[in-house]
């Protein structure tokens, strides 16, 4: 199992369009591919606090996570909607990604421990 971690830094002032554009289209268009959002949110305190959408995907695998981004970034709709979405000009200005496993640690599938 893989988790992919995406944090994207808006550009000043287009957090609110780039959050319509999940909530719009990218979230149902991940499920279309088979990605399994496991968790979207935005940063309240931190670095980038207001200004950041932070998510995370699983994945079966690397193949996996780059096929089904392979299918995302390749579909007509998706760049239909990104498109559209930039017309006023680009929404995020820095994405940081970074891929986490579990697999050195016992019962982390299972949930919660303690």
């Amino acid at each position: 199992m893989i988790y992919e971690l995406r944090e994207y830094t808006a550009v000043p002032g287009r957090l609110p369009a780039l959050v319509e554009r999940f909530n719009s289209a990218t979230c149902r268009i991940f499920r279309k591919h088979g990605m399994e959002l496991v968790f979207l949110s935005r940063t309240e305190v931190g670095d980038d606090s207001k200004n950041e959408i932070v998510y995370v995907l699983r994945f079966d695998s690397y193949d996996d996570l780059q096929s089904k981004w392979a299918a995302f970034f390749a579909d007509p709709e998706w760049k239909t909607v990104a498109a559209a979405s930039e017309e006023a000009g680009p929404l995020v200005a820095r994405v940081r990604r970074r891929l986490l496993t579990t697999a050195d640690f016992a019962g982390v599938e299972s949930g919660p421990v303690g």
